[in-house]
């Protein structure tokens, strides 16, 4: 009967769906930054003078200063309280947005990003820990949700708002816009995110700190040149990425001997479900980011769209994200993960491949209408993921956790931007006329569909509705 009741939903706490309202307000600006500003680069170089090369910077530093303070989310919080880091943090990003509409030159503008940056790493593993903590294993699938929602809409949302501040606006405004989210975020962060105290003083572990930063942003710069650079072949990705692997297996062998005194604890993988659910949230960033990057590339270079209509054509793909989670979320309380993730990633597969039959001539409205059921297949993945990766963790092990997910999603997106890029920069190299390059994306999203069949594959792996494991 108890079995029964749980299943038999009685609705998510009035008080947990204001604090989810206050940590997406907040956390929502940081999602939809990374995107705006990507399409905008080519107005940042033009306006502040800069190369191809330099304006590059000003999406790799807001990454690569994230990366700094992820791993450090754990410890700050155990300092700080969560509420009183969340608003550190989202009081850090706010004044970087600020600095960067002032910017004169890239280099001032590179170094405000970095400000940005810093604040959007603790930010978002701190918004599943803080949801999660107060969630206490209630209603994870629909929580999970609402969480998630900044990550699954930020990559389609971006580019249409990027588009539309070009379009009517100066390129200043690419960063102002962050500033009314992050008010109000900050008013509701003070209202709505109950105060507590710092919990147990834990140590800040300088030789992981020392190891994994690093070795995060060596492995994400080496993977961020590999378009650039034409390949992963070249020094210029060797060399960082392969220092950036070697520090984090030092910190692996590290934080092995330390337990649960390491910056993150990786004895956690020891729980199947965290492990396989880390696993597919890096394949989920493959199919998320990777295919981000083909998309905008293919409506413009294949079929003719500026930038705006580019963005435009992928709002389906963000429709299907929004009317799919909330079903996500509430199969995932009543069945359980496995069999949401499976059929998610399978929708998402079977709506990549029309991409990968397109030709240049390709009815416009059949692949909107993909998109709209690519984006279906998409808002439901992330949730029975996210969800998972939680069951059977203690209070104290929800951090560690998140900082683990944050990281294997957002490493997921670099490879996968990476290895789609270097192959569509391989195949369009031989194309010579418009059917060529079409065929060059061919390519690349049928590699897009092969991740995503891996993922479908490995979510056979992921516990049903009890915390069972599959035998």
């Amino acid at each position: 009967m108890a079995q029964d009741t749980a299943v038999v939903d009685t609705g998510i706490d009035p008080q947990l769906k204001r604090l989810a309202t206050a940590l997406i307000v907040g956390g929502i600006a940081v999602i939809l930054d990374t995107t705006i500003v990507s399409v905008g680069l080519h107005e940042l170089g033009t306006s502040l003078h800069a190369s191809v090369s330099t304006i590059q910077w000003i999406s790799t530093a807001y990454l690569l200063a994230m990366f700094v303070t992820i791993p450090m989310t754990g410890w700050a919080q155990s300092r700080l309280g969560s509420k009183r880091l969340w608003i550190v943090a989202l009081t850090t990003f706010v004044v970087g947005s600020t600095l960067c509409a002032t910017a004169w030159s890239a280099s001032s503008l590179i170094a405000f990003r970095a400000v940005q940056g810093l604040g959007g790493g603790i930010l978002m593993p701190l918004m599943t820990t803080i949801l999660m903590q107060a969630a206490r294993g209630r209603n994870m699938g629909r929580l999970m949700a609402t969480v998630s929602l900044p990550a699954a809409l930020g990559p389609i949302l971006g580019p249409v708002l990027g588009g539309l501040i070009l379009s009517f606006l100066s390129w200043h405004w690419l960063f102002l816009i962050n500033l009314p989210l992050g008010i109000v975020g900050l008013v509701l962060a003070v209202r709505l995110i109950p105060a507590d105290e710092p919990g147990r003083r834990v140590p800040l572990d300088i030789v992981g700190l020392l190891l994994a930063s690093p070795g995060m942003v060596g492995v994400i710069y080496g993977l961020s040149q590999v378009g650039e650079a034409g390949g992963f072949g070249h020094a210029r990705v060797l060399v960082p990425l392969l220092a950036g692997l070697a520090l984090l297996a030092g910190f692996v062998r590290w934080a092995l001997v330390r337990g649960p005194h390491a910056l993150i604890d990786l004895a956690l993988f020891r729980h199947r479900a965290l492990t396989m659910s880390t696993t597919l949230l890096f394949l989920t960033g493959v199919a998320l980011y990777g295919a981000m990057l083909l998309l905008p590339l293919y409506w413009q270079q294949v079929r003719g769209e500026d930038a705006l209509g580019a963005g435009l054509l992928l709002v389906p793909q963000g429709v299907g994200a929004l009317a799919s989670r909330t079903v996500a979320g509430r199969l995932t309380d009543a069945i359980g993960g496995r069999r949401v993730a499976v059929a998610g990633f399978t929708v998402l597969a079977v709506a990549t491949v029309p991409f990968a039959l397109s030709t240049e001539h390709t009815s416009t409205w059949w692949l909107l209408a993909t998109l709209l059921v690519r984006g279906f297949g998409l808002g439901a993945v992330l949730i029975p993921l996210m969800t998972g990766a939680f069951l059977g963790l203690e209070r104290e092990e929800v951090p560690h956790a998140s900082i683990i997910t944050r990281v294997a999603q957002q490493v997921g997106g670099s490879f996968g931007t990476a290895i789609l890029a270097a192959i569509l920069v391989g195949s369009v190299a031989g194309a010579a006329t418009l059917h060529d390059l079409a065929g060059a994306f061919d390519v690349a999203f049928w590699w897009a569909t092969g991740f995503t069949v891996i993922a479908a594959a490995l979510s056979f792996l992921l516990p049903d509705r009890r915390g069972q494991q599959p035998g």
